[in-house]
């Protein structure tokens, strides 16, 4: 038994050193490996090809999916952003328009001359009556009044025609009222030519002009504006400009087809005037003078 243990002792120290021997020859510097070196290099590197392989392919999926979830992420998050700034966008466009819109009111307000401004809203129209009435957000508590004209910063567009404490309706330029007439004035370049608005060609969308003295000369373009005759409508405001000329009466009139400045399908904000001075019957909008002539217009500019 102890010749057993004897063997094994001599055996182990031999081990020991054979491989300190083969550490300090390893350790040396030499340029070429011996051949037990090159054979365990050869095979663990191979083995370890053979492992790295499939594993920097399963890291390569996996780091390909997560930049596939962060491009998802960031992605969804640009969407969020560009939804945000379309929605900015629009209200900027929004309050450029509504600036607009109240600046051109404001200089509006300026020309009203004997007339206190009363700013309102459209809200709502009548799918039937599209073309024919609206309704404000103005009332009676903001001190409008029956017959108070309305206009927008482009031109002027009806009157009042029914009020609540909150709201009124306003009778368009486009009625198919047959007493409802504005006295208007042509702008010409020699004078200043007189007639009723009375209703509007459904064909060609424009407002027409009648009894016009057939002696006097018009011309295509020529701006038409109120004449203030009747205590409603101001005077100068833009109606529209001439883009016809017919005869009627067997050629003792003429009939002139106006243009509207203001775009009546898209109303927004409106001017109410509201006149500091008594409203007179007869001529603007309530048909109480049915047959007054030219003459007549100008027979009251003259007074």
């Amino acid at each position: 038994m102890p010749h057993f243990t004897n063997k094994k002792l001599i055996v182990l120290l031999v081990g020991i050193i054979f491989l300190v021997a083969l550490i300090s020859f390893s350790l040396r510097d030499r340029h070429n490996a011996t051949l037990p070196e090159q054979i365990i290099k050869d095979t663990v590197g191979f083995a370890q090809s053979i492992v790295a392989k499939p594993t920097n392919y399963i890291t390569g999926i996996f780091s390909n999916i997560e930049a596939l979830l962060n491009t998802y992420e960031e992605n969804k998050r640009l969407k969020m952003r560009l939804e945000d700034f379309a929605a900015l966008q629009a209200e900027v466009n929004g309050l450029k328009s509504e600036n607009k819109s109240l600046r051109e009111l404001v200089d509006k307000e300026e020309s009203l001359r004997d007339y206190n401004p009363i700013h309102a809203t459209v809200i709502a129209r009548n799918p039937d009556q599209w073309e024919e009435k609206i309704i404000l957000n103005k009332g009676s508590v903001h001190g409008v009044e029956k017959n108070m004209a309305v206009m927008t910063a482009r031109g002027l567009i009806g009157k009042i025609i029914l009020v609540t404490p909150f709201t009124s309706e306003v009778e368009l330029l486009y009625t198919h009222n047959a007493n409802y007439r504005v006295s208007a004035i042509i702008q010409s370049e020699k004078e200043d030519i007189y007639g009723l608005i009375e209703g509007y060609d459904e064909e060609r969308n424009e407002l027409i002009l009648k009894r016009i003295d057939s002696s006097l000369e018009i011309k295509k373009g020529e701006q038409v504006v109120s004449s203030g005759k009747g205590g409603i409508f101001p005077k100068g405001i833009l109606i529209g400009e001439v883009t016809e000329v017919t005869t009627e009466d067997y050629g003792l009139t003429k009939v002139a087809y106006i243009k509207p400045s203001a775009d009546f399908s898209m109303l927004e904000d409106v001017i109410i005037a509201k006149r500091s001075i008594t409203s007179i019957d007869g001529l603007d909008g309530d048909g109480t003078n049915q047959d007054l002539s030219n003459e007549t217009i100008k027979s009251e500019e003259e007074e």
